[in-house]
């Protein structure tokens, strides 16, 4: 078996790589994903976020793992000395394969450079050891099943075995789908570990659920990549066995584990935010792959209330820090949300099945929205610290985090370097590690359609691919040609996006650039306005393109102000000032001395400004001191002269030390 692809399996819903098994007539493909070695940033917003990947986020998870024993435990399993030595929770196992994961990506991001023998050297350093602990029946776990620990399978809530088992199989598909074979340490190490899980939990064998939603996803992408059939069926058995009360009772209640209602019944997002978000991308990638239109259909009307009523204007979900859960719907507070970065990229997870699913490009802007400002947001520039939580207002500037310390998930509104559950720096990593294979897609080319390619990251970067025309009895009936382009832009600071043919076929294409949902309407192709009336929400260069070409893409990039839904009662009579993709926000460093984000409100009808180097201002002033109660019979307001309040982008909170932020700012009314 091989497989010469680099589509990231993080992403991925399609099946269509090249030594991936060819979906079935009943499968469900509206677009597939152009692979990684098709798309290359080249520089810009994503580009420089990779670089910091690459030297910063990715050499600093593996030293945390090395410095608080996470890697050490399969050391300890495999020489016999775990037993009262086990370092971290129930879960440590899934962060050193979502780090190999990570380092996958970024091996097949950067070829054979001395960066990537290094790493390709550190996967095989951490497969030979995780392998060695590998039970023969395929089992394997540093924290159960070993002499002196607990016994494997007992913990079915808790345990994370299951979980943890979905992480490395996604470790494998990263390694697949970048050239490497089933002889790979960490391929035929996952391969045997999934064996064991339907061995185990088949039709036949032990009915039960692990209690953190992931294995799911990845059984039906190891299926994508295999072609074996066992794989998709034992994910859809979890899948209907959810929603039946196996895991017991809890503090929280069974939809912390998404076990209280069969998928099928739900109607929304409830409970456990990353868990509940996570099924829902295993249920749309069963469903795709197992032609199930029902399935697709109600999981795709859960996500679309909950981004309708349960989503923050960042993309962010979860509302609560009790259970990490999402609350009722418009429950939105800004400062005791919670907003895990996780459940941001659990987010992007379901939004990209669905866009491959169905094509419908508005999936693809919660997708943009949701990278700019929560993953963007969660780490340094440099890298090395990171949020979990990501509120949309701070009252009290944070307490720097202890270097070299564990900090608590949500316990300093600064970045910390790590943490005690430190899911998100790693999730981070693959992320952006396999983000070129998130950008470009191609529609499922269909009888008598010109063949199409849309670009839904606006980004610089190169594109080679080959495309193919339809059956239809003319000329080029079935022909295969190389089709290569590049994008150039400076976006999100600029609206410009410059298109660029390299390489053409002597067959007509249709290059399609998505157009976000904010610039509806007022999106120019080559000067001319991009009519809305098409509904597409791209703008097309279509016919027989010819290498040398150019079309330029400019999209409005003024401030613009947003303003609640009248149901969110937490952010009525406040609004929201966004620019592009990017929600903007205040810092108390930019406010005068004494202030802090919560002494000031926008003046009447006031809207922001955006200077000539890129600054966005808008007119506010301090409001009224504090009385000894604070209710009054007659509204009260600020007072003395206006200043301009600089706002930056949300993503860049946090980096100039301790700070009060809000992104939702009052405004007067008289």
């Amino acid at each position: 078996m091989t497989v010469t692809d680099t589509a990231p399996a993080f992403f991925t819903a399609s099946t269509t790589m090249k030594a991936q098994v060819v979906p079935t007539a009943d499968a469900i493909h509206r677009l597939e994903p152009l692979s990684m070695d098709e798309v290359t940033f080249t520089s810009g917003f994503w580009a420089d976020h990779q670089a910091v990947n690459a030297s910063g986020i990715i050499p600093h998870c593996l030293a945390w793992e090395e410095k608080v024993g996470w890697i050490e435990n399969f050391e300890r399993a495999r020489t016999g000395t775990i037993a009262g030595h086990h370092a971290g929770l129930w879960f440590a196992d899934s962060d050193v394969y979502k780090l190999i994961e990570a380092m996958a990506w970024e091996v097949a991001r950067v070829g054979d450079t001395e960066q990537g023998r290094a790493l390709e050297a550190e996967i095989q350093r951490l497969g030979t050891l995780i392998e060695a602990v590998q039970d023969e029946d395929g089992y394997l776990n540093t924290r159960y099943g070993k002499p002196g620990l607990e016994d494997r399978y007992t913990n079915f809530p808790m345990g994370h075995e299951l979980y943890c088992t979905g992480h490395l199989i996604q470790a494998a598909i990263a390694r697949l789908r970048s050239g490497r074979t089933a002889d790979d340490v960490i391929v035929r190490t996952a391969l045997r570990n999934a064996d064991h899980v339907c061995a185990t939990f088949g039709a036949d064998g032990v009915e039960a659920v692990g209690g953190h939603p992931e294995v799911e996803v990845a059984l039906v992408e190891l299926y994508r990549a295999t072609g074996q059939r066992r794989y998709l069926d034992q994910a859809q058995i979890f899948l209907d066995r959810r929603g039946h009360g196996l895991l017991g009772d809890f503090e929280w209640g069974l939809e912390y584990f998404q076990d209280d209602i069969p998928v099928r019944e739900e109607a929304v997002a409830r409970g456990h935010a990353v868990r509940a978000l996570y099924l829902m991308a295993g249920a749309v990638d069963a469903a795709m792959e197992r032609g199930d239109g029902e399935l697709l259909d109600i999981v795709r009307a859960q996500y679309d209330r909950t981004l309708a009523r349960r989503t923050y204007l960042t993309g962010g979900m979860g509302s609560r820090h009790e259970g990490e859960a999402f609350g009722d719907d418009y429950e939105l507070p800004t400062d005791r949300c919670y907003c895990e970065t996780c459940a941001g990229i659990g987010s992007i997870m379901v939004a990209w099945r669905l866009l491959l699913a169905t094509g419908d490009v508005r999936y693809a802007d919660i997708i943009e929205r949701t990278l700019y400002n929560v993953v963007a947001a969660s780490p340094a520039a440099d890298g090395r610290s990171f949020f979990y939580a990501n509120p949309l207002q701070v009252r009290v500037p944070g307490e720097e985090a202890m270097t070299g310390e564990l900090s608590s998930r949500s316990g300093t509104s600064l970045r910390a370097s790590w943490f005690e559950v430190s899911c998100c720096p790693t999730n981070i990593a693959r992320t952006l590690a396999s983000l070129a294979g998130t950008s470009v897609t191609r529609s499922v080319e269909s009888e008598g359609r010109v063949p199409e390619i849309q670009v839904h990251h606006l980004t610089s970067m190169d594109v080679r691919t080959t495309v193919t025309t339809a059956p239809h009895g003319e000329e080029h009936d079935g022909a295969v040609a190389p089709l290569a382009f590049h994008l150039r832009t400076d976006y999100p600071n600029d609206g410009r996006i410059g298109l660029v043919i390299d390489e053409a076929p002597a067959f007509p294409v249709r290059l399609a650039v998505r157009i976000p949902s904010w610039a509806s309407g007022a999106a120019r192709l080559d000067g001319a306005v991009v009519e809305s009336a098409t509904g597409s929400g791209y703008a097309i260069i279509e016919g027989v393109l010819i290498a040398g070409e150019e079309h330029i893409l400019e999209l409005p990039m003024m401030p613009r102000v947003t303003y609640p839904h009248p149901r969110i009662d937490a952010v009525r009579g406040q609004i929201a000032i966004e620019r592009g993709p990017l929600v903007l926000c205040a810092e108390s460093v930019d406010l005068p001395e004494g202030v802090t984000t919560e002494d000031v409100e926008l003046a009447p009808s006031a809207g922001p400004v955006l200077d000539a180097d890129g600054r966005v201002t808008v007119e506010a002033r301090v409001v009224a001191p504090p009385n000894d109660w604070p209710y009054e019979p007659e509204s009260s307001s600020g007072s003395g002269n206006t200043f301009a309040l600089p706002l930056v982008p949300y993503y860049s909170w946090g980096n100039r030390g301790p700070v009060t932020m809000r992104v939702w700012l009052p405004q007067a009314t008289s």
